[in-house]
C-alpha cells in the first residue's frame, strides 16, 4: 500500500496549522469501504423511460481486483436495462456511527456491467457464495447469471470537506486497510474507556485543548478525533509512530503514545 500524503484539500483538518500528515489514499479508502459492505444501490439506465436512472437494491461480492460481482435474474428490471445499455453505477455507503449520515463515507463507482464468461464462473461463484451463503439456494437456477462491474471511474466522499475522484486503475491496485474488520471494535473500546487518553493525545500531538474526545476513524497510519473545545467542535488527525496491521499492534502503539505524552495509565 502507498503511504503517500494526500493532497491538502483531501483532509478536513480544523485544528492549528500543523503539517499535513500521511493518510491512506482515496483509492485505499474506497477499496476498504466497498470491501466492508455487501449491499449497495445499483443504478441502470431505464429501458422504459429513456435517460432516467433506475435504482435497485443489489447484493454484491468482490473479485481479486475489487470489481463488484452480481448474481441477478434475467427477469429483473435492472437486467433488462443492462441488455439495452451496459452503463451503470453502484452507490456504496458506510453505516453512520451517529445521527449524522452526511458525515459517513460513501462512494459511487461508474462503469460497464458485463456477463461473466464461462471460464470465470467457477471463481465468481465461489467468491459470491463466500459473501452471500444463502444464495446457494438459487445460484444454479437457469435464469440467474453472474455479472461484473468493470469500473470506469469512482467518486469518493469521506465526510464534510473530504471528496474526490479515484482513477479506476488506482482503485484496482489498492488494498483494503488491514484494520478494516477490527476498526469498529477499536473505536468502541477507545470511546468507552479511554477518553482521557485521547484528550491527552489531542493536546500533545495536535495542540488542541479539549473537554471531550471521540475517535471517529482508525487506519493503519493513524486515527481521527472529534474534539469538543471552548471554541466549538474541532477535528484532528493523529498518526501512529509507524504503520500498524493488527488490533494488537494498534493497542501497543496507542499505549506507547500515551506513555510518552506523560499519562501513566495505559490505553
Amino acid at each position: 500500500m502507498s503511504t503517500e500524503a494526500v493532497p491538502p484539500r483531501q483532509h478536513a483538518y480544523t485544528g492549528p496549522g500543523l503539517p499535513q500528515l500521511p493518510e491512506p489514499t482515496y483509492a485505499e479508502r474506497v477499496r476498504t469501504l466497498i470491501a466492508l459492505s455487501s449491499i449497495a444501490t445499483l443504478s441502470t439506465l431505464s429501458r422504459k423511460h429513456a435517460g432516467f436512472p433506475f435504482g435497485s437494491l443489489m447484493p454484491y461480492a468482490l473479485d481479486g481486483a475489487g470489481r463488484p460481482i452480481f448474481l441477478i435474474s434475467n427477469m429483473a428490471m435492472h437486467t433488462q436495462n443492462l441488455k439495452a445499455d451496459a452503463r451503470a453505477s453502484l452507490f456504496v455507503a458506510q453505516t453512520a456511527a451517529d445521527d449524522d449520515p452526511l458525515g459517513a463515507a460513501r462512494a459511487t463507482m461508474m462503469g460497464h456491467i458485463e456477463l461473466i464468461s464461462q471460464a470465470d464462473i467457477a471463481t465468481a461463484r465461489e467468491q459470491y457464495l463466500a459473501r452471500h451463503p444463502n444464495s446457494r439456494y438459487w445460484v444454479d437456477f437457469s435464469d440467474f447469471n453472474f455479472f461484473r462491474l468493470q469500473p470506469t471511474d469512482v467518486y469518493y466522499v469521506g465526510g464534510f470537506g473530504v471528496m474526490g475522484w479515484v482513477d479506476a486503475k488506482e482503485y484496482e491496485q489498492a488494498l483494503p486497510d488491514p484494520l478494516a474488520e477490527s476498526a469498529a471494535g477499536i473505536l468502541s473500546h477507545m470511546n468507552a474507556d479511554h477518553v482521557d487518553s485521547m484528550i491527552l493525545l489531542a493536546r500533545t500531538h495536535a495542540q488542541i485543548e479539549a473537554s471531550e474526545a471521540t475517535m471517529t476513524s482508525v487506519d493503519r497510519l493513524g486515527f481521527s478525533l472529534r474534539l469538543k473545545t471552548q471554541e466549538g467542535m474541532k477535528g484532528a488527525r493523529i498518526n501512529f509512530p509507524h504503520a500498524v496491521a493488527t488490533p494488537q499492534e494498534t493497542r501497543k502503539a496507542l499505549v506507547e503514545m500515551v506513555r510518552q505524552a506523560g499519562n501513566p495509565s495505559q490505553a
